[in-house]
């Protein structure tokens, strides 16, 4: 005969199935970093320097989350070889489908959280 406890135990890993996509796609994509570059490359493709310059990130912090963007498949990375060499990325259509989610987030944010600015700077929705 099931105890409290087990029932308890049960209906907790049910929960944590159920919200389990959710933390895998925190996971891949919900750094700050990571975050800025799907910002950044809303309105289409970009060379590292110009996203350099759009997240004020560091060289090495940058390559890191682009890395990993591109590894999850959010963002595209194309190579000109001709001279000079010129790296492209842009956003995939996971990625642009993310940007899109992100919109819907900021609007929870900007209703829910009370660190948001009540005057946020003004920017382009994520789409």
């Amino acid at each position: 005969m099931p105890t409290d406890t087990d029932t308890r135990t049960e209906e907790i890993r049910r929960q944590n199935a159920a919200a389990c996509p959710v933390v895998v796609a925190i996971e891949q994509v919900g750094t700050p970093w990571r975050l800025n570059v799907v910002y950044a490359l809303q309105d289409g493709e970009q060379r590292f320097n110009e996203l350099k310059r759009a997240t004020d990130a560091r060289s090495k912090t940058l390559s890191d989350a682009l890395d990993e963007l591109v590894d999850a498949d959010v963002v595209d990375r194309r190579m000109e070889e001709a001279a000079p060499v010129a790296v492209y990325y842009s956003l995939t259509e996971k990625g642009r489908a993310l940007a899109s989610a992100l919109d819907a987030f900021g609007d929870w944010a900007t209703e829910w959280v009370d660190e948001v600015p009540d005057d946020p700077s003004p920017r382009p929705r994520l789409h």
